[in-house]
């Protein structure tokens, strides 16, 4: 963003459009007075540069205000000579780098399962298939108003199979097989099975950019990281006036360091999954992407697990806001480059 000798708005890219939520016409008729709180040490900062006439930086400013709520961000100013008096801001986000790092952490914590998931399923499964198989036996020596126990024990068997099962998918090692993928083509399909059982009656509301380019990734694992968070914001809604909105759009610009060499990689397209349920607890939400953790009475915790662990092997982004009334599940990916499509 570029600050007039006044502090009035020249210019801001489409990033620092978005980052407080105002298209350029109208930040031109702003001050930084109208966007950032009177008692945001920002003001001092710029007070520093300009003394100065020397960039200066600081890192976690605070920057919350009634509108956006609590934010931080690491921002460098730089006076400018032209026009005179001018300075040059720009604005990291602390938010999304620090919910990176929780997901890097979660990531840790999903691969160290697999270990887990194979010891369980020789000292588990095996021994639990001779459960079952015996509790069948038992049960064809009773009369069908007697069976309520042995279905029990089959129906439990049953469902801790399943858990290690899903587990065990965790330690899924195998490269995705990654190629050019329509994400509306994805995100239909979700929205067709969504609507034919367990989201029957929910409106869901697509808002798509049809210029949207191609994501690099696997067609069916983004069916089911898609069909896991409308499954989960379904589970949120209300019973009545429950909505679920799909948006896709562009973010120019969006890059992250990644890897030990400091690459920034390139994450542009943004989908968004939005509902007006419930909201997520405020002590659970900085843990939701870890196995085991879930808001619901019979949830496993393992769904949103599963979704962060694809998204990184896409070398993606998945993040969480929510408040009551409004939750936004929104997944950053890589585009297809020209020579694979």
């Amino acid at each position: 963003m570029l600050l007039g000798s006044k502090f009035e708005v020249l210019y801001a890219n489409p990033a620092a459009e978005q980052f407080f939520d105002t298209g350029l016409t109208i930040l031109r008729k702003q001050t930084l007075g109208d966007l950032i709180a009177p008692h945001s040490p920002l003001f001092q900062l710029v007070a520093q540069a300009a003394e100065r006439n020397a960039s200066a930086a600081e890192r976690d400013i605070d920057l919350s205000t009634p509108r956006h709520g609590e934010r931080v961000a690491d921002v460098t100013v730089t006076p400018v000579p032209d026009p005179e008096g001018a300075m040059l801001l720009t604005f990291q986000e602390r938010g999304l780098a620090q919910r990176m790092d929780r997901q890097l952490m979660a990531r840790g914590a999903v691969r160290s399962m697999h270990g887990m998931a194979a010891v369980l399923a020789h000292e588990i499964k095996n021994p639990l298939a001779g459960i079952r198989g015996a509790a069948q036996l038992i049960e064809e020596q009773l009369p069908p108003d007697e069976r309520e126990m042995t279905q029990l024990i089959i129906a439990e068997s049953d469902r801790i199979r399943g858990l290690i099962d899903r587990m065990e998918s965790f330690g899924d090692t195998r490269g995705l097989t990654r190629h050019p993928v329509n994400i509306h083509e994805v995100l239909d399909r979700v929205r067709k099975v969504a609507e034919s059982g367990f989201a029957r009656g929910i409106t869901i509301i697509e808002n798509f950019d049809p210029s949207l380019p191609a994501v690099y990734g696997d067609h069916d694992q983004l069916i089911q990281v898609f069909l896991n968070l409308v499954r989960n914001a379904a589970d949120a809604l209300p019973d009545r006036g429950g909505e679920i909105t799909l948006t896709t759009g562009y973010r120019p610009g969006v890059k992250f360091g990644a890897g030990l060499a400091g690459e920034r990689v390139s994450l542009p397209l943004e989908v968004t999954v939005r509902d007006n349920g419930s909201g997520v607890p405020t002590d659970l939400l900085p843990y939701i992407f870890d196995p085991f953790v879930t808001t619901k009475v019979r949830g496993t915790g393992l769904g949103l697990a599963l979704v962060a662990k694809i998204v990184g092997d896409h070398g993606g982004v998945i993040e969480c806001d929510s408040v009551a009334g409004k939750t936004i599940f929104r997944v950053l990916l890589p585009k297809a480059q020209a020579e694979e499509n």
